[in-house]
């Protein structure tokens, strides 16, 4: 075999490196924890078995059958309630920031939401926070523990809604950076 030059199909390729497992059972639970428990196992295996079992052909196929129906929360930034524009804190410090934000949409937002850190630099170690299932037009103020960096400098990380599917919504939040003296 030294020396031979092998090739392989690289759509054969392509599904060996999906293959995690062949156990449908397994599929199909963990294509239902991902999606929250919005299908159950016969429409699970449905879309796995119309993608040939692969689990992230199933999901994308499912986004895009179900896409249309899929409603968005909306999310206003009100105003920050702690920490504002023009505040510092002073290194190694525990704060709580809370912001003000309001369901801008006409519906109810799903069980489950919660408010999830995304990106720049990290306070602490919260990385989200449970958000209670806001009315439409209802006002509430999310509040994050927090702690400064041992270090003065200007700082900034993003925040963002998610649903309990993963679906993010609403802008970021962050909408100045945080200056620690």
């Amino acid at each position: 075999m030294e020396g031979m030059d092998v090739d392989l199909d690289p759509e054969l390729m392509q599904k060996f490196s999906c293959l995690g497992t062949t156990d449908k059972d397994v599929l199909i639970s963990e294509f239902q924890r991902l999606l929250g428990f919005q299908l159950n196992p016969a429409g699970c295996a449905f879309f796995l078995d119309m993608t040939n079992w692969n689990l992230q052909a199933a999901i994308g196929a499912y986004y895009d059958f179900e896409s249309p129906n899929i409603s968005v929360p909306s999310m206003s930034f009100v105003e920050d309630v702690t920490i504002g524009e023009g505040e510092s804190i002073p290194p190694d410090t525990q704060f709580i920031k809370t912001w003000r934000i309001q369901n801008s949409g006409a519906e109810a937002w799903p069980p489950g939401v919660c408010l999830k850190y995304v990106g720049g630099d990290q306070f602490g170690h919260v990385n989200m926070v449970m958000v209670r299932s806001l009315e439409p037009q209802e006002i509430a103020d999310v509040s994050v523990q927090m702690c400064s960096p041992s270090r003065a400098g200007m700082y900034q990380g993003q925040w963002r809604m998610c649903t309990a599917t993963g679906l993010y919504y609403g802008g970021e939040f962050t909408p100045v950076p945080y200056g620690f003296l």
